[in-house]
């Protein structure tokens, strides 16, 4: 009886069939001719331009003309001018958090703005009504830019 590793080890390797067996070569075969099949009823220009097509171009079959396939009696385009199909709200919600990072900066803006006050004051207090003007200012400027960064990370994570 072999050690429990080497019966794993061994029926691993049997497994995996090598690239240039004749299994594998059956198999590459049979998706070429998969590919060749699904490209058949394309036009040539659509075969050509196959990559930027979307994917319901792949799924669809196409009339005589292969400007649209009808899917449940109903004439939809494909390629280019196919409805999108697929929301991708991940890739709205990576965009909406990275650009919601820069309201942290406001944020540590507001605070240094702050300490700044703080220091002026104590070197210098009989400036501090303008020491405090200029900091509301200061703030008011950094409140609009968090304000204008949460519309656009809004805007980003509700758009399509």
């Amino acid at each position: 009886l072999k050690p429990r590793k080497a019966r794993i080890r061994s029926a691993n390797s049997t497994a995996r069939a090598a690239p240039d067996t004749p299994d594998m070569a059956l198999l590459q075969h049979i998706r070429a001719a998969r590919l060749i099949q699904a490209t058949a009823p394309l036009r040539p220009a659509a075969v050509a331009c196959r990559l930027f097509a979307s994917p319901a171009a792949f799924h669809a079959h196409t009339d005589t003309s292969g400007a649209k396939a009808a899917i449940g009696g109903l004439q939809v385009p494909v390629g280019l001018g196919a409805p999108l199909t697929k929301r991708n709200a991940g890739v709205s919600v990576l965009g909406c958090a990275i650009a919601m990072v820069a309201v942290g900066g406001c944020a540590q803006g507001i605070g240094q703005l702050f300490a700044a006050l703080v220091v002026g004051m104590a070197r210098n207090p009989s400036m501090k009504e303008d020491l405090f003007t200029y900091t509301l200012i200061g703030m008011g400027f950094l409140e609009f830019l968090a304000i204008v960064v949460i519309l656009i990370a809004g805007l980003l994570l509700y758009s399509e």
